[in-house]
């Protein structure tokens, strides 16, 4: 295989890869503050776009590098390397316009188009190729596999820079028609651009040989649609930055090196976004009184702040204290108006404490928690312990079902399932969700065992 043939096949694959398997390649981090932080942040953009915010999610995925993408559907997956990266969160929401410029414009179901093109080419030319040497020009043949290998490369990579340009010029309406400054999406690229720098990138022949536009090619093509508009000016939302911070913050002492983290976070620093991020370092390195003196500095800083109590309850909770944990969650819990991750970690520790006359609370809690929320398998998980603890068989596998089903097991969410039923009411809206379950996960083990047989 030639070089040529190499890098398409390469590129190919892991571009694919990026398509198809961004959640089970990578964890998903989920925070309460922080999703509610970019819904909050994204929501005008999205508005602008002509989506709706209820369709639309903005998805933390845990890994360092600098990186934001769509794979299906109308959710943008951001690496938490990008908000660790940014200086604020207008950039933030210049990244999120761009990829939501994808969905719009409908470019992952096109990029099957472009691959197929670029395959068809390829194909094209190994024939043609093959025909030359059979026909003694062996020579001929070569070269008309390399140029054929080229010329599907450049397809490829003309494509996906045309739409990665598309989704800039997207992105900068929908800023623009929401009053956002563009100044974020500018200092962004240009980021980007010092990396292209560092990384030794040539830019004099253009960006014929990469997937996107070059930054400076991008910065250039953005400038004046941005500038001209009348939000560039504008001035940040200081709340919205204030709480950026935070999560950035909490983000780094939860994802980073607790090394790293509490040496750019040194105790000197009695800011709020100091504490949240030493409180993480310190609950990840093992030092609990330390993180629990970080946490009690919040509470006080902000008593009735339902994130610093969801802090304080998290680590009183892991660290062995659940029953001290209870007073903090519940009042997390009721600030917060029941958000099911905070929720979620509240019934745990009613379940914790191993005292029986919990159990109802934590019944109500998780039941409303997945009623809100049911792609949580945590907190499915831990509905299904409830339901154990009272001896419910029926709802303890549907809530198994329900749990694997996200999880991606289909043989036991087909079998808990079909337990679920035999022991439900023969219609109820429980049966029906495990019917529903059932006949889900029966076509994925079918799917699964037509591909092995291939």
């Amino acid at each position: 295989m030639t070089r040529w043939a190499r890098l398409l096949a390469a590129m190919i694959a892991v571009a694919a890869m990026a398509i198809v398997q961004p959640a089970a390649a990578q964890s998903i981090l989920r925070d309460a503050e922080t999703e509610q932080l970019l819904a909050d942040m994204t929501r005008p953009i999205i508005i602008a776009s002509g989506l709706s915010p209820a369709n639309v999610k903005v998805v933390v995925i845990s890994d360092p590098s600098i990186n934001a993408f769509v794979a299906g559907g109308q959710i943008v997956y951001i690496h938490s390397g990008l908000i660790d990266a940014a200086d604020n969160a207008n950039e933030v929401q210049g990244v999120v316009a761009h990829e939501i410029g994808h969905i719009v414009g409908g470019h992952v179901p096109l990029q099957d188009q472009g691959y197929r093109s670029a395959m068809g080419i390829s194909i094209l030319s190994l024939v043609l190729g093959v025909a030359a040497m059979a026909a003694g020009g062996g020579e001929a043949g070569a070269g008309i596999l390399a140029a054929g290998q080229r010329a599907a490369l450049g397809k490829l990579l003309a494509f996906t820079r045309t739409q990665e340009a598309s989704a800039d010029a997207a992105g900068a309406r929908f800023l623009n028609a929401a009053g956002v400054t563009g100044k974020g999406m500018l200092s962004f690229f240009k980021k980007l651009q010092n990396q292209e720098f560092r990384y030794g990138v040539d830019s004099s022949e253009g960006s014929f040989d990469y997937t996107h536009p070059l930054s400076g090619e991008r910065i250039a093509s953005l400038t004046h649609d941005l500038v001209d508009s009348p939000s560039w000016n504008k001035p940040l939302d200081p709340a919205i930055e204030q709480r950026f911070k935070r999560v950035q913050a909490k983000l780094r002492g939860y994802v980073n090196d607790p090394k790293q983290t509490l040496a750019k976070y040194p105790t000197s620093d009695q800011s709020i976004p100091a504490h949240y991020a030493r409180a993480y370092a310190y609950h990840l390195s093992g030092y609990p009184d330390q993180a629990a003196a970080e946490a009690a500095a919040l509470v006080k800083a902000a008593p009735h702040d339902p994130y610093f109590l969801e802090l304080e309850g998290q680590i009183l909770l892991e660290s062995g204290k659940p029953k001290d944990a209870l007073a903090p969650l519940r009042e997390a819990t009721e600030g917060s108006r029941n958000q099911p991750l905070i929720a979620t970690t509240f019934g745990h520790a009613l379940l914790a404490t191993e005292d029986p006359q919990n159990l109802p609370e934590a019944e109500k809690v998780l039941r409303q928690a997945v009623a809100r929320d049911d792609e949580n398998p945590f907190a499915w998980m831990q509905l299904g312990t409830v339901y154990e603890r009272k001896g419910d068989e029926p709802r303890t596998a549907l809530a198994t079902a329900e749990r694997a089903n996200l999880m991606g097991d289909a043989r036991t969410a087909l079998i808990s399932s079909r337990a679920a039923m035999a022991g439900l009411p023969q219609g109820s809206s429980d049966w029906i969700r495990a019917q529903d379950i059932m006949l889900v996960s029966q076509t994925a083990m079918e799917e699964q065992k037509r591909n092995r047989r291939n």
